[in-house]
């Protein structure tokens, strides 16, 4: 018999590896890694790449979104990644390079600046990121060419790959940031993120409740936190009780039950909205199809804190110089959606406005819904009355609804 087919002995039928020779195919959803790794990172550390890390992903405003970007790139300000790329002093050696995007003259920057042990900080800008990196790229040929090293080919190296801005996942970051998704001349490839809510950008021309406390603005009470009822006296707590609009039970109009309605409504909220410059301040809600009355439009979420704690996160947010995102939804308890919340955050105040918030009871839990007041047309500007507290004319917040019978003051 052949070596083949002869008889093995118990020595040949040894397993001598654990090895398996086959491929392995490992499915997974990167939407939802990348998720996770932006909501659950260290703040100083998000994400590595290969010799990429991300520090910072940046913000854009609603003003600096058609300047900011280029129909390939999008160059959010105080994006911050660290690269590792060969010294520009030392043959074969590696350093760090913290590459950043700032805004010079209402234009795009590009820096990034040299660390290396042992030796003194150097800081590269221009107008793009080619053009910066040109700089350091010419020193890096030099010297390796000098020592008879591998070269180095600074044509077939873009700029953008260098800052990190090529690089899928940050890519898909950079597309979920808030407002991206109105560039018309901009090339998506991959579109925003479903699972992905960046938080918001400070947005000093953005809605009342939303606006960062400036040294130079006069130091007003703080009405960002959305209220039900007077806190001057400690009422009981009924569920039914619209936050925007007082005994108007809009959930009841339904012949559905509330829960059914909600989970109707959980899953086409993304087609009810989407969001768009405002016509009123900053960012807003706009309604993607016609609504009609009565409608569950969308859900405010976002992390639900004790009150005592809200007051020390405003204090926090103000320091930061940051908007706060807050609406009460009982005497105890805020929704915080400055960090962590959903797109309702971003509808506008009107006088005259066409929507409505409850907090309605969904199995067990109270939640806050926004309703269509009226029938509301596709295209047409979400909005609903923030019902500040009265104040004196020294803390009086502007309104800019442009309503008919426009208040002037949102307080």
């Amino acid at each position: 018999m052949c070596n083949i087919h002869a008889p093995k002995s118990e020595k040949d039928n040894e397993l001598t590896t654990l090895s398996v020779q086959r491929r392995v195919y490992i499915e997974r959803d990167e939407n939802r890694q990348v998720a996770s790794i932006m909501h659950h990172s260290d703040l100083t550390n998000l994400m590595r790449v290969g010799s990429l890390i991300l520090l910072n992903v940046g913000q854009l405003l609603p003003h600096q979104l058609h300047t900011f970007h280029t129909a390939n790139y999008i160059y959010p300000i105080g994006f911050k990644i660290i690269r590792f790329f060969w010294s520009m002093r030392y043959p074969n050696k590696r350093c760090h390079y913290i590459c950043s995007i700032a805004d010079s003259a209402g234009k795009p920057e590009f820096r990034v600046l040299v660390k290396e042990q042992n030796e003194e900080d150097t800081e590269f800008k221009d107008e793009s990121p080619k053009k910066v990196w040109q700089k350091i790229l010419e020193t890096i040929v030099k010297l390796r060419r000098e020592n008879q090293l591998v070269r180095v080919f600074p044509k077939y190296i873009s700029g953008e790959d260098l800052f990190g801005l090529t690089e899928p996942a940050v890519v898909r970051i950079l597309e979920s940031l808030p407002g991206v998704e109105t560039l018309n001349d901009y090339r998506f490839k991959y579109g925003r993120n479903p699972l992905l809510e960046l938080p918001l950008a400070i947005n000093p021309s953005g809605a009342a409740r939303t606006e960062p406390r400036l040294k130079h603005s006069v130091p007003m009470k703080k009405p960002h936190t959305q209220r039900t009822g007077s806190t001057s006296q400690r009422p009981a707590f009924v569920p039914s009780t619209s936050a925007g609009e007082i005994a108007c039970p809009y959930s009841k109009q339904f012949v559905h039950s509330k829960s059914s309605q909600y989970k109707k409504m959980k899953l086409e909220w993304r087609n009810n909205v989407f969001l768009a410059r405002s016509k009123i301040q900053g960012l807003g809600l706009y309604a993607a199809r016609d609504l009609e009355k009565h409608t569950m439009v969308i859900e405010y979420i976002g992390e639900v804190i004790r009150g005592e704690l809200s007051e020390l996160r405003e204090k926090q947010y103000e320091a930061r110089n940051r908007g706060i995102y807050m609406f009460r939804l009982d005497e105890d308890r805020v929704i915080d959606a400055t960090l962590c919340g959903g797109l309702a955050r971003y509808i506008n105040h009107s006088c005259n406005p066409n929507c409505v918030t409850e907090i309605v009871e969904v199995d067990r839990e109270y939640r806050i819904i926004i309703f269509a007041k009226r029938r509301i047309n596709r295209g047409e500007e979400l909005s609903y009355d923030y019902k500040f507290d009265i104040e004196d004319e020294s803390r009086k917040i502007a309104c800019h609804c442009g309503a008919a019978y426009c208040k002037k003051y949102m307080n």
